[in-house]
Parts: structure tokens; sequence; C-alpha cells
């Protein structure tokens, strides 16, 4: 080390006299010189063990000094914890002599390369730096100016590095260094720049200045200067420390002078380092710059950062954010972004407009009911706010739009003086929420607000579909005459004659007359509407009204005329060729084309098994032949019916044929048999009396008389003879159930059951007395009646309880005990809206016994019985696309509930569309499942707890893909403005584990 080699200079005096002595081998000095050996080969233990020796001979002054110093010199290397003393003990006991300041700058460097600065400090002290030569000198001072700056002592260590920076020595670049660095942190920031710039003079330097000297142009707005200085360093290519901050510094002077395309590149290369993070103010500038230079994706990926706070910045933030996802059309992320910016008063300007841009965000989005809210609360809010007059334009049009037609409605009654495009709103508003009661089979408040909507007739052609509607509704409810009135209204108004709704009024008051038994008037508007239909690709109800045409002809007995029109039909394959080839046979009856008859029931009766119909064509084809008098072919048609369809009402009739023709064959004994089993079998049917009458007539003519007294006592018992009262009180308790009194209903014909056991109308009370029970609530009493008319032979009044069983099977729950009542119900259905409901029933069972099979094929039969009731394709088309994706048929699945949800605006589109969205989710197409929910969702706001649960989907889709700024925002907009309880419990429940 140089500082001993000075030392041992400072004593090479004493040493040469020393070695000039003839007692040298014999001398201390021999020692003293062997010692200096021993330090000199870094043998310090031996070294200092020695001298400690020697210390205690006769020696002279130099010698002993040089005894001293050693052994404090070897003790401090050997970190005995006696050496600083020794050495400071030196040093005050020889104040004066040369060697006391190179002890003091080994004792210094000693604990300055221990890190030990505050004691290296004191050692320093105590040298005499003007004594030094000037390399010597330089590097004491930098090491006091080092000890205080790492003991922060900014202030005392300025001067230290002051004067070790101009002694032009290696060491002085490492003083400009610290010099500059620690003038920057006192804000003296041109003395910074000036030892800054010295400093980099030095290769040691040149790559660590550039960053602050960058800092130092900035913070100082030397902005030029900071470009022209560090983007050359940058372009060369250099290993440069802390490149990142050099690129975070330009990012933030090239923002300072709005060049935002530099500005962008900057932040981006900063946080492409992955060295460091930005803070949110720079964060939020990064967003603006790619804002302003129309990158808005990637500014999004910035400013949904800075936006995570509620402050001054997440406001602005909020605010941007919101405008970039407009740009990008992402209207969902932009609602959000809006409404947070809204929140906060931090900018009075930016929350007015973000108040705005929210309300019209929700509006490009669909979602009228809440755009329709903020539109609300923003003029409420600032009543003579900036957007005013856009706010209201806005209101009027979104008005049209929403679901909420109720809070629309109450909106615009608010307004005194309605404007032309408020009137125009009204009438519409009020007619579509017209429809949402007739959808729910309100009928009364549908009538009162198509009375609104026609209290402002601003759309002329709006007006004429009221009318239709109050047609539809009046005919729905029964009320024919006031109907009639409705449909006519449409037809004064004279609108086109190709217009849709007077197409349509022409079946609807086709179908008013029909039922009112206004026949020509009915087959005037039949014939209209088949006119206007007749070879157009959608023909809507043209085939049932070809049909109903046939039939207002054939009432009229204009039988030709009908069967041409039936023969059309059938020609037309129309849907419903089963029964025009049923009626076709009635009519060519009538005419005595008999044989043309009968082949036409044959066409039904071969063609078509599930015909509704095809039990009426196998009794007529049995009637037919006899009346030709072709008794055998007559007998065989009765007995297929009645071996085919065991359960049809029409068995005791088909009996009776039968019994007429074996008896006009002679065939007495089947005859008999045939007449004994409609009275053991059937004794209540409406021909029991005419079966007794044949019975006795035939027994008379075989001789067997005294057969028939056992079954003339069966008649009596089963059809006593107190026949006026006992009508009268029948037709009371009917009386009662069809005025809907059906708990007075129930009590009435459980008496008559009693006082009549075997009445002829048994099947019929059982019936009404099982139904009234149901009606006023009381389950049990009605299967107990309903199950004593299933054990009951065959009639309407049977299948109609089979039904019911059903029925309530299904709403108990117990769905495999529903299946056999609802599939015997479906097998004997008499008309559309029987076999409809058994279908529907049948669907349910079998979807909740796990039959899913079996429930797509009776959700595919509901399909194609559509409108018979109300809602059955919505739910058919649900419960289909559930058993689908129980059969792990994804794809099907999601075919299925696009179809619904495209169709159909009602509770099962709604529970169709958050299937459709969660199927995306649980197969990780998470973008497309968020956009269904943003495309689709707008209709079924009025659903509130599968609109919820949409955007509780939603919200989860933003967490899956580190949206938590949407989540949040989401998240809030539930909590704040759902109107369901279950739904706005769990969004705070989430939300509380994002905060």
């Amino acid at each position: 080390m140089k500082y001993y080699l000075a030392l041992l200079a400072g004593l090479g005096i004493c040493v040469e006299a020393f070695a000039q002595s003839t007692l040298y081998q014999t001398s201390p000095q021999q020692i003293l010189d062997y010692n200096l050996e021993l330090f000199d080969k870094q043998l310090f233990a031996a070294s200092a063990f020695d001298n400690s020796r020697l210390i205690n001979h006769t020696l002279t002054g130099e010698q002993q000094k040089s005894a001293e110093l050693h052994r404090a010199m070897a003790a401090l290397q050997l970190e005995s914890p006696d050496g600083p003393g020794l050495m400071k003990s030196y040093i005050f006991d020889h104040g004066n002599h040369p060697s006391v300041t190179t002890a003091g700058l080994y004792l210094g460097d000693h604990f300055f390369y221990k890190r030990n600065y505050k004691e290296a400090l004191e050692a320093f002290a105590l040298v005499k730096a003007d004594g030094l030569g000037v390399e010597n000198r330089a590097d004491v001072l930098f090491k006091q100016g080092y000890s205080n700056f790492q003991l922060k002592n900014y202030n005392q260590a300025a001067p230290f590095f002051d004067q070790a920076k101009t002694l032009g020595q290696p060491i002085s670049f490492d003083a400009y260094y610290y010099s500059g660095f620690i003038a920057m942190e006192q804000g003296n920031f041109q003395k910074a720049i000036t030892d800054l710039q010295a400093a980099s003079k030095s290769a040691q330097y040149a790559t660590k200045v550039p960053y602050l000297l960058t800092a130092l142009y900035y913070q100082q707005g030397q902005y030029d200067q900071a470009i022209s200085y560090a983007e050359p360093l940058l372009a060369s290519g250099q290993n440069l420390d802390r490149k990142e901050t050099i690129h975070l510094y330009l990012a933030e002077t090239y923002y300072a002078k709005k060049d935002f395309a530099n500005a962008s590149k900057n932040y981006d290369a900063f946080i492409n380092a992955r060295k460091g993070e930005l803070s949110r103010e720079e964060v939020y500038k990064a967003g603006i710059s790619f804002f302003e230079i129309g990158n808005f994706q990637r500014a999004t990926d910035y400013l949904k950062v800075s936006a995570s706070a509620t402050d001054e910045i997440g406001q602005a933030s909020s605010y941007y954010l919101g405008h970039a996802y407009l740009k990008l059309e992402n209207f969902q992320f932009a609602s959000s972004s809006f409404q947070a910016a809204s929140k906060t008063s931090f900018n009075k300007s930016i929350q007015e407009e973000s108040l705005f841009n929210y309300a019209k965000a929700n509006l490009q989005k669909g979602s009228f009911q809440i755009g329709i809210s903020v539109l609300d609360e923003y003029l409420d809010t600032y009543p003579s706010g900036k957007f005013k007059t856009d706010a209201e334009n806005l209101l009027s049009e979104a008005l049209i739009n929403t679901n909420d037609y109720l809070r629309a409605i109450d909106q615009m009654d608010k307004i005194k003086t309605k404007s032309p495009r408020i009137q125009a709103a009204y009438q519409k508003v009020a007619y579509y929420q017209a429809m949402v009661y007739y959808r729910d089979q309100k009928y009364k408040p549908a009538l009162a607000y198509l009375d609104k909507s026609q209290a402002f007739p601003s759309d002329r052609d709006l007006l004429l579909e009221t009318h239709f509607w109050k047609g539809e509704i009046l005919a729905a409810d029964g009320n024919l005459p006031q109907a009639i009135r409705a449909y006519e209204a449409v037809r004064a108004m004279n609108p086109a004659t190709s217009h849709p709704f007077l197409i349509k009024t022409h079946y609807g008051l086709g179908y008013a007359y029909f039922n009112s038994q206004q026949y020509t008037k009915a087959e005037e508007q039949f014939r209209l509407y088949t006119e206007k239909l007749r070879g157009q690709s959608e023909k809507q109800n043209y085939d049932d009204a070809l049909l109903r045409l046939g039939d207002c002809q054939y009432v009229q007995k204009r039988f030709k005329e009908s069967e041409a029109t039936f023969q059309r039909a059938i020609n037309e394959q129309n849907s419903g060729i089963d029964y025009a080839y049923f009626r076709l046979a009635v009519v060519q009856n009538f005419q005595n084309k008999n044989n043309e008859a009968l082949s036409n029931l044959d066409r039904l009766i071969s063609g078509f098994p599930s015909s509704l119909h095809r039990e009426d064509a196998m009794f007529q084809k049995g009637q037919i032949n006899l009346e030709e008098i072709r008794y055998n072919e007559a007998s065989n048609a009765f007995s297929d019916l009645i071996s085919t369809r065991q359960s049809s009402p029409f068995v005791p009739f088909a009996l009776e044929g039968r019994a007429v023709a074996n008896f006009s064959l002679r065939n007495y004994d089947q005859t008999i048999s045939d007449y004994k089993k409609i009275l053991d079998q059937y004794p209540n049917s409406e021909n029991a009396e005419t079966a007794l009458k044949g019975l006795q007539e035939t027994l008379a003519l075989q001789g067997r008389s005294a057969e028939f007294s056992d079954y003339l006592a069966k008649y009596k018992s089963s059809n006593p003879g107190a026949g006026n009262v006992q009508s009268l009180e029948f037709e009371a308790a009917k009386s009662l159930y069809l005025d809907k009194n059906f708990a007075q209903a129930a009590r009435a014909f459980e008496s008559y059951l009693r006082s009549y056991p075997q009445s002829a109308q048994k099947t019929e009370a059982l019936y009404f007395a099982g139904d009234a029970f149901l009606q006023a609530g009381d389950t049990e009493r009605a299967v107990g009646y309903f199950k004593q008319l299933e054990k009951e032979p065959a009639s309407p009044q049977r299948i109609r309880a089979i039904q019911k069983l059903g029925t309530i099977e299904l709403d108990r729950g117990n769905y495999a005990a529903a299946i056999p009542y609802l599939e015997t119900a479906s097998q004997n259905a008499r008309n559309k809206v029987e076999e409809a409901e058994a279908i529907q029933g049948l669907m349910i069972a079998n979807f909740a016994t796990k039959k899913f099979a079996q429930s797509i094929t009776y959700a595919d039969r509901l399909v194609i019985l559509d409108g018979i009731l109300p809602e059955t394709t919505p739910t058919a088309l649900l419960t289909k696309a559930k058993a689908q994706k129980e059969l792990k048929q994804i794809p099907q699945a999601e075919s299925t509930l696009k179809a619904l949800v495209n169709d159909y605006k009602t509770i099962q589109g709604a529970e169709g569309l958050y299937l459709l969205a969660f199927s995306l989710q649980e197969r990780g197409d998470i973008p497309q499942s968020n956009d269904v929910i943003f495309d689709s969702s707008g209709p079924f706001s009025d659903f509130d707890f599968w609109y919820g649960k949409m955007f509780l989907l939603l919200a989860d889709n933003f967490l899956k893909t580190g949206e938590n700024f949407q989540a949040k925002a989401t998240l809030e907009s539930i909590v704040e403005r759902s109107t369901n309880a279950e739904i706005k419990a769990e969004a705070a429940a989430k939300l509380k584990t994002l905060n």
C-alpha cells in the first residue's frame, strides 16, 4: 500500500544509521528489520507479537516509533480490538512527527474500506491534507466526501468533493459525479449539470451519467437539450446504465412538448424493459399519449390502470378511457368508464360530460332502460347543462326503444306540453306496453294502454295496428261484439288492400263472425284473406283460413262450394289436410257422393294415423256404409274403431252402429252383445236409452225377453226417474262452475254425485267437481274425483281428467308419475290445445327424469304446435337446449339457444341468453361470451333476474381476462341499478372481494 511505503520512507534515515552499526547483528535494529519483513509478508500476528516484545527493549526514538506504529498497523490488519486504540495513541503521542499523517491515512482507510464511515471521518480528520501530495490529497478529500455522502450528510460532503474535483486527478471524476448527484438532490440543477457533464468525460462515468443528465434537463425544463442529448446516446447502441429511465424522462419530455408520438414510443420502451413501474400519473400520461395519436387500444391498456383509484387522475383517466372505448365501438366498456368518471367531482366539467356520455353509451349498446334513467338523472342534475338539448332529443328517441315502457310513459306523463316528437313516442311506447300485457294475457290493462296509444294518433299505421290488436284482445277475452267493432275500425280507415294489418284483420274478423255464428260475414273475411295470401311465400294463417272458409260454406249448406274449397286445400297440401279429407267426405256425404266420401275417409284413416280426426273418420266411415246398406263394411268399420281406439268417446256410438249393422245382417247375438256392452260399460252414455230399446227389440225377436228385465233395472238404477229435479240440480251446479264460483260449484257437484251416483251426467259431474276443487285450491279432493273418473268408461271428460292428473303430478314434482297420464292424454287429445298441453307436460317430465333424448323429441313436437298455447315455442327451445347440453351436444345446444334469443324476447329468451353466454365462457370463448351479452341483452332488461345474471357473468369474464376496472364498474352498476334483491346481494358480495 502506498501509505505504508511512505511510512518506510519517513523512517529510512533511522534504518540506514542502524545498518552501518558494527553491532547490527545483535542490535534491536535487526529485530526491527525482521519485523518489517514479517509485516511486508503479511505475517501480521508474528509482526504484532515481535513489535510488542521489541518495545520493551532499549530503543532509539525512531526505532520506538517504528515498533509502535507497526504494532498498531498489524493489530488493525488482524482486526484486533485494540488496533484502533493503538493507532490513535500513536497519533496523539507523536502529533508533530511526519509519520502521524501516514498513520491517520492508514487508520482512515481501515475504517473506510470496512464501510465504517463515521470512524473513517474521525481518522481522516487527523490527517493534515496540505502536507500530502496532490494524488493522495485528492484521494483523502474524496474519501471524506464519500463518507459523508454515505452518511447522508450532503452539506458536509459537498465541500470535500468540490476540493477533490479541482485537483485534476483520476479520482476527480468520481468527485464530479458525486458532487453532481448531491447538487441534483439539493435542487441546484445547474451545478449538477456542470459536474455531471465533467464526470461523463471519464470512461467510467460515460455510461452512468446520461440518465441523470436527461433527468436534470427535463427537471430544468430544458426539453430540447434533453432530447438532443439523450436521443443520440440511445441511437448509438451504448450499454447505458438505467437506459429505461432515459426512455422515461424522454417520454415525459416529449409529453411536455405535446409530441405524443415520441412520448408514447418512449413510455412503451420503459415498460418493455421490465425494470421498473410507472407512477399512476405517468401511466395516465402514457395513456393520453396513445389516445392523442389514435392508438386507442393501447391507450386503454394504460388508462384502465390509472383509472383504478377515486381521485383526480382516476376521474380523468376514466373519462379518456370512455372516449377510447367509444372509438373502439366497445360501448359496454365505455359505459362503465363514463359511469366511474361521473361519480367524482374533482373536475365538474368532466363529471357533467361523463354523465351525459354514460347515458349515450348505454343507448348505443342497446341498454335503453339504463340510458333513459341516466338521461333523466342528467336533466334533473343539470337543468341548464350544456348537453340539455341533446339529452332531451336522445331521451325522446330512447323512450321509443326502451323495454321499461311503464317508466317511459310515466316520464312522458310528467311533460305537460308534449311536443310532436314526444306525442309520437308516447303513441309507440303505450302501444308496446299494451303488447307486453297482451303477451302475458292481461287483457284489461292491454286494452287500457291501447286506448292511451290512440290518444296520440301521430302515426296512422300504428293507429291502425292498435285497432287490430284491440280486436285480437277482445276476441281472446270472448267479447266478440266489441272485437268486431275494433276489427271493423281497421277496415274503416281504408288502408291499402295489401296492408299487412288489413290482411290480418280479415282473419281475426272472420273468426269473430264465425264464433258469433254470422257465417255469411265470416265467409267474406276468410275469402278475402285467402285470396290475398294465395300464392304468397309467407302465407301466415292461410291454411287455417281456407279450412274455415269451407266450414262457412258447409254450415250454409252450400255443399258444392264447400266441396271445392276442401278439395283445393287437399290439392295445395294444406297443413290441415287430414281435416280437409274429413270435411270433404262429410260434404260429399250430404251430396250423396258416398263412394267419393268413403275414398277420402280411407285416405285419412290410412295416411294420417296420428290425426286428431282419425276417430271421426272411422266412425263416419261406418255411418256412411250403414246409409249405403253395406252392413258388413259398416260392421267392420265400427269394429276397427272399437278395437283400435278403446278409450275413444266414439266407442259407445260405434257399438250402437255395429249393433244396427249386425241386426240388419241378422247377426242377432252380436247385436245383443253390443247393446249389452253399451249398458254394462257405458250406462251413462247419451245413447244408453237407444241401446236399451234396441236390446228389448232384439231379445224379443229372439224370444229372450226374460233377459231384458235385468238390463231395464240397471238402466233405471243408472238413470233414476227424478228427471226434472236432477237436471235442475246439475244445471245449477254447472252454472256456478261457468260463473267461476268454484268453491260453491265444487260443493254443489259433490252434493249432486251423492244424490245421483248413477246419473247419466256422472262423468261430466265428476269432471266438473274435480276441476272446481282444483280451481278452488283443494288439489287433494280434485285428484280424488279425477281418479274416480279415470275408472269410468271412455269419454271426453275422462281424457280431460287424465290430462289434469298429469298436470297435477307435474306441478307436484312427481314427474315419473305424470308421464303415463300425459302420454294417454296426448294419444287421445281431441283438439290442438289438449295435444299441446300434454306434449308440453311430457317434455318437462322427461327432462326432469333425465330422459333427455325423449325431452328433445317432445320439444320438437311442441314447436310444430306453435301458437296453440302462450309461449310454448320459447319454452320448448329452452328445454331442448338444456337437454342437448346434458347430452354434451354443445354446438347443437348453442344453436338452439341462438334461435331462442333471436326470435323470442321473453323470459325464456332471457334465460337462454344467459345460458348461451355461460356456455361460451365454459368453453373458453370469453370474447364471444361478452359479445352476445353486449349485443343481445338490451331487449331482456324487463326480466331483472336473468338480466342481472348476464351482467354478473360479464363481471366474471372481465376478472378472468384481467379487466378488473371493468369488473368493478360492472358490479357497482348492478348494485346501484338492479331491481332484483338476490342479484344485488350477489354483486355486492363479489364487489367486496375486489375492494
